[in-house]
């Protein structure tokens, strides 16, 4: 008797991405898993949510921030839309391949794991870009491993998969970039199982719409120790 296809939920939050946002519901619906697919339109103004407004699909539920909210409020409302017991985070550019989805929920599957970290720096293909931005975010997670008592090689990665379960166990509050060192701090403390996995990534320059940058990862740090002794 063949397997069951897993059924997954992916989150995408999207902001000012009409340029790729076609392509990556494109690849995520044919990622190889039963997906639904929930995207949470973060009050784009470059032409996101008038292409979201005509896209049709049956596995494709899309949701509106009337204001500009960040990334980690996108995310709660994902997720609070997500119905299926595994959840992914998929940011809405070309940086991360849906392929490797089927690495990433392979700890999930058999058991061992709440929570997968897809790692850019566990020897995955990748695209040759910034040493700075590459610096800056082994510095953010050496420091996130230090207060957590974790062993991360990429807490800053932009694809994560949890249990549903778990995820729902979990109060998040951070409304913009900061839900990378909030989700690692409480998931520690939580003593969640987290594994992490080597996956490919395509980065992008900032003239190829890159957001990220040095304030973000000041804000990590801070974000790093709020969420461990104040929240």
């Amino acid at each position: 008797m063949a397997e069951e296809t897993p059924k997954i939920s992916v989150v995408i939050p999207v902001y000012n991405e009409v340029r790729t946002i076609g392509q990556v519901l494109d690849r995520v619906l044919h990622c190889g898993f039963e997906v639904e697919i929930i995207v949470v339109d973060d009050a784009s103004t470059d032409g996101t949510r008038e292409f979201l407004r005509t896209f049709e699909h049956p596995r494709v539920k899309v949701l509106y921030h009337a204001k500009n909210r960040g990334k980690g409020a996108a995310l709660r409302l994902g997720f609070a839309a997500a119905s299926n017991p595994y959840v992914f985070v998929q940011d809405a550019d070309l940086e991360y391949d849906p392929k490797d989805y089927a690495r990433v929920i392979e700890p999930l599957l058999d058991g061992r794991a709440d929570m997968v970290y897809g790692s850019r720096f566990l020897g995955g293909p990748h695209r040759v870009l910034f040493f700075w931005h590459y610096l800056g975010n082994r510095l953010i997670t050496l420091v996130s491993n230090m207060i957590s008592d974790l062993n991360l090689s990429d807490m800053e990665t932009g694809m994560k998969a949890f249990l549903r379960e778990r995820l729902m166990e979990i109060k998040l509050s951070a409304n913009r970039f900061t839900f990378e060192p909030e989700i690692t701090s409480k998931a520690a403390r939580a003593r969640w199982r987290i594994y992490e996995v080597p996956i490919s990534y395509s980065g992008r320059t900032y003239e190829e719409g890159k957001k990220i940058g040095w304030r973000d990862a000041v804000s990590a740090l801070f974000a790093i120790l709020y969420y461990r002794f104040l929240d």
